[in-house]
């Protein structure tokens, strides 16, 4: 990836992680039912994703790395959730318990993983290109 490309990569993750971390605050502020208990978990894990490529556009050397590292820090999080992290560590503030979640939920682990699937995706299409 030669710079001029690589520039224009990092401008589209930056802004693909701008678009995606006000949709995760309206989500965890205003919305309800299957957007926020679900919606919300899938694009998390795209965010996360993005905000990494925006900071390091390097082409993938295996394809598969980052989105395992990602699925498997999500699963972290959310078991850290069973344990009441926000509660033991005495969070107060709103916005930090939306971010870090309260509650555990199994289906959580599916929507991380459905969210992850896109950026696998992009990884390969990534790696082939990079190896034409």
């Amino acid at each position: 990836m030669n710079n001029t490309n690589r520039i224009s990569y990092r401008m589209i993750m930056l802004f693909l992680t701008v678009l995606l971390f006000i949709t995760e605050i309206i989500i965890g502020m205003y919305a309800s039912g299957w957007i926020r208990a679900y919606f919300g978990d899938v694009l998390v894990v795209i965010l996360i994703y993005t905000l990494i490529r925006t900071v390091s556009p390097d082409k993938p050397k295996y394809g598969i790395v980052l989105p395992l590292c990602i699925l498997i820090f999500s699963f972290i999080v959310e078991f850290l959730q069973l344990w009441g992290i926000a509660d033991r560590l005495h969070i107060t503030n709103k916005l930090m318990r939306i971010i870090i979640g309260t509650g555990f939920s199994t289906i959580d682990l599916l929507c991380y993983a459905a969210g992850i699937l896109p950026c696998f995706v992009i990884e390969f299409i990534m790696k082939r290109r990079s190896s034409i």
